[in-house]
């Protein structure tokens, strides 16, 4: 008895905590799966991520193009110089000299194996690449979002039902007693409707607890922090009614193959892998450039018997100008470019392999998401059959109960099988409703209830 009461209060603590939870979403916002999808897109901070990827993506383009404009440099060197030092006469002199030489030069590069050209080519494959990656968190977080937006509509049918298996429970010992008051029950009987109040209180506990968690679950997705300011709109009844069930995974598959980003990064990853290898190969070519300059210089020396020229004529009269062109023929440099190309291609193919994977997977995955629809469709069936059934038996059970025609044991047995047959079916129709969104989510579907 003492036991009874420990964990009622324990349960009873759990149910104010789950209790207070359900009446801080009431008269919220009810949000469609639409809108979840929505704000997870727009809050989610895994999105931001790739996103700041694909900008930098987008800047290595944009230098790549820029390495093909010539660069121009502008110095200054300035110097002193002091000490002992030989005259025009001849003669050995304490000196002190100043010396200033601005240049200004460009060069460019005429050829260079295609090197150039196809990092910039390279870097467009990669920046698509990036760019196909954020469809991809996307979409991977759509699928999460149809999860957890299930698994509360899930969990808010398993509180009503517990609920309702909770009020049953609690009138059945209030009858119970009653009974024992005027000399009909025992004991026992009492004993047993306890333990069967008891048992559904920590149900309904837990489905608030799990409730709650999913909450939580759906709200992180979104961003949201706690406490969680919404509920979930629930599908329409109609909704089941509408799963097809003639799905062929080889047809989805191929739609899948031009829509799903998980196939398209795994391309493009490919033939970024395999541009690298041209990249690579341009270190086998001469290298060719293009320079040119101008220059001057001024020159002061303190203490000098002889006239110094002033600062703009010496600049005018030292003014030159050069144009040079070098060429750099790569002869042996340790085998490095050599193995530079071994290696881009050895990633290459390590990117076409994992190509076939991701294609592989993607088969496999759509086999399974229609062998589940189907056990789903299945399942569902059936436990909706059972659930009517043992509806039915309770009812039977209840009824005879009634007139003592069926002992407590009976009677707590039976009560268990139903709320079992409904429980089981609650599950059965959001793993159906679960399996048929997955579908649409390979098929490049929007998600609606």
């Amino acid at each position: 008895m003492k036991m009874f009461t420990k964990n009622k209060l324990i349960t009873g603590s759990a149910l104010l905590v789950a209790l207070s939870f359900s009446q801080q979403i009431k008269a919220q916002e009810v949000i469609s799966i639409e809108q979840a999808v929505e704000n997870t897109l727009k809050n989610n901070l895994n999105i931001k991520q790739a996103a700041f990827s694909a900008s930098l993506s987008e800047e290595n383009v944009r230098q790549s193009k820029n390495a093909l404009l010539p660069t121009v440099n502008g110095t200054v060197n300035q110097s002193m110089q002091w000490g002992r030092s030989q005259q025009v006469s001849g003669l050995f002199e304490n000196t002190q000299n100043y010396n200033l030489s601005p240049n200004l030069s460009t060069n460019v590069s005429l050829f260079g194996g295609g090197t150039k050209i196809n990092q910039i080519r390279q870097n467009k494959i990669l920046l698509a690449a990036n760019q196909t990656n954020v469809d991809k968190v996307k979409n991977d977080l759509i699928l999460q979002v149809v999860t957890a937006y299930l698994q509360v509509l899930n969990n808010q049918d398993q509180v009503k039902a517990t609920q309702q298996q909770l009020d049953v429970a609690n009138s059945t010992l209030k009858r119970e007693q009653a009974l024992l008051d005027v000399g009909n029950k025992t004991l026992a009987d009492i004993s047993q409707a306890k333990s069967q109040a008891a048992t559904a209180e920590l149900n309904l506990t837990n489905a608030q607890n799990q409730l709650t968690i999913s909450y939580l679950t759906l709200g992180q997705l979104m961003e949201i922090q706690p406490p969680m300011t919404f509920k979930v709109q629930a599908p329409l009844v109609n909704e089941l009614n509408n799963i097809q069930n003639t799905y062929v995974p080889s047809d989805i598959y191929k739609q899948a193959l031009s829509t799903f980003p998980d196939i398209k990064l795994a391309e493009l990853n490919s033939k970024a892998a395999e541009k690298a290898i041209d990249v690579a190969k341009g270190g086998f070519f001469p290298q060719i450039s293009l320079g040119g300059g101008l220059g001057s210089a001024y020159y002061y020396q303190f203490n000098s018997n002889f006239p110094t020229s002033k600062f703009t004529n010496q600049l005018s009269d030292n003014f030159g100008q050069y144009v040079s062109m070098g060429i750099s023929i790569p002869i042996f440099n340790g085998f490095t470019t050599r193995s530079s190309v071994r290696k881009a291609k050895i990633t290459w193919m390590q990117r076409k392999t994992d190509e076939q994977i991701s294609k592989n997977n993607l088969i496999k995955v759509i086999n399974q998401a229609v062998a589940d629809l189907n056990a789903a469709q299945s399942r569902y069936s059936s436990t909706q059959n059972a659930f009517q059934a043992q509806k039915d038996a309770f009812y039977v059970i209840d009824q005879r109960y009634n007139v003592g025609l069926v002992n407590s044991l009976d009677y707590s047995t039976a009560q268990t099988n139903r709320n079992k047959a409904e429980i089981d079916f609650i599950l059965a129709k959001y793993d159906l409703l679960f399996r048929a969104k997955v579908i649409d989510y390979y098929l490049g579907k929007q998600i609606v209830f």
